[in-house]
């Protein structure tokens, strides 16, 4: 039976990986992510490209979010920055995939600072509400700037090439996908092991006492939004690579409510929580789609009344979730961890 962790370094009390138990699945996911791609189909590695995807955007609002306690409805808006971006360089100056990644996380970090400069003076729904004003000027933008955005006809884009290996199918581009999210899941990780981290949870928790102890709110909340909007940039140039056209409306309001229910959902102030709810969003939408084309099969006039059930039946099951687990997935997997590592004892 597993009695306890002792640490007798800094250190190891640090460590991301703290048991060898721990490092072992770790391998063992990290083969298992390898062997993924060879063995699913299209479908498959078309829904695992978009999942990825949708976690390094959900880690950006956690981080600004779960973390740094600053709320955001305009997450969206900044991923459609990336992808915007991303899609002029590589249309208009032909520039490679791997310098329009980290070009459209930065292009989404400066907007993202201009954005989050009003949060020294507001917080909470005034905040919110600053953010909702955001979504919509960069939507007004998207649509009315067609001489560089091309408006609601939007901009094409070739499949990436990487070192000369062009990603043109769902199983080239998972090799792309992969990566990154690696990246963006340790980088993440990592910055609260930093003063940066800390900093925000203490905002989070209590900004007149992060104050008193030294913080400068002002400069970290802006950290906040940079490294918030730079992830949702990333994700908008992975996006936009992968589907291979950007248009407006891929990125509404209602995207960015996605975003902020996948960390709802997953667990605020949670990497795997983040993991979990970005698979959550992506996943069970189709498997709701799933399930209505058997009844389709069985009865085709029902998918008139049987379709607007799915997102019926969607949010009931997000909102009976929230209620019953408020702390989202995070916590449904930390208490099934506790049980079989204490099985047959109860405490």
């Amino acid at each position: 039976m597993h009695i306890g962790n002792f640490k007798e370094t800094y250190d190891a009390d640090e460590a991301v990986f703290r048991t060898p138990t721990v490092r072992w699945w770790m391998g063992a996911l990290f083969v298992a992510l390898a062997i993924f791609p060879f063995a699913a189909d299209d479908y498959l590695l078309y829904m695992a490209n978009l999942t990825g995807i949708a976690i390094v955007g959900a880690l950006g609002l956690n981080i600004l979010t779960g973390f740094a306690g600053q709320i955001s409805l305009g997450h969206a808006a900044f991923v459609g920055v990336g992808a915007y971006t991303s899609a002029i360089l590589t249309t208009r100056l032909g520039m490679p995939f791997l310098l329009c990644l980290p070009l459209s996380g930065l292009m989404a970090a400066a907007l993202g600072v201009i954005v989050g400069a009003p949060s020294m003076r507001m917080k909470g729904l005034y905040l919110c509400i600053a953010t909702l004003a955001a979504q919509m000027i960069f939507m007004f933008v998207f649509i009315h700037w067609e001489s560089l955005t091309g408006g609601i006809r939007g901009i094409n884009v070739p499949p990436p090439t990487i070192f000369g290996l062009k990603a043109d199918t769902e199983f080239k581009y998972y090799f792309v996908t992969l990566p990154v999210v690696i990246l963006a899941v340790a980088a993440t990780r990592n910055i609260f092991r930093t003063r940066v981290g800390r900093a925000f949870i203490a905002i989070r928790d209590r900004d007149i006492s992060a104050e008193l102890m030294g913080i400068n709110l002002f400069r970290y909340k802006l950290y906040a939004f940079a490294i918030s909007s730079f992830m949702a940039g990333v994700a908008g140039c992975l996006w936009v690579n992968f589907i291979k056209i950007v248009t407006p409306e891929h990125f509404p309001l209602h995207e960015s409510i996605r975003y902020l229910a996948m960390i709802i959902v997953g667990g605020l102030g949670s990497v795997l929580g983040t993991i979990f709810g970005a698979i959550f969003m992506t996943l069970v939408p189709e498997i709701l789609k799933n399930i209505l084309s058997i009844f389709q099969a069985m009865n085709p006039t029902a998918m008139s009344y049987l379709f607007p059930l799915q997102s019926v039946v969607f949010g009931a099951m997000i909102v009976g979730f929230l209620v019953l687990e408020p702390h989202g997935l995070a916590e449904i997997w930390r208490r099934m961890k506790d049980f079989f590592r204490l099985w047959p004892f109860e405490y």
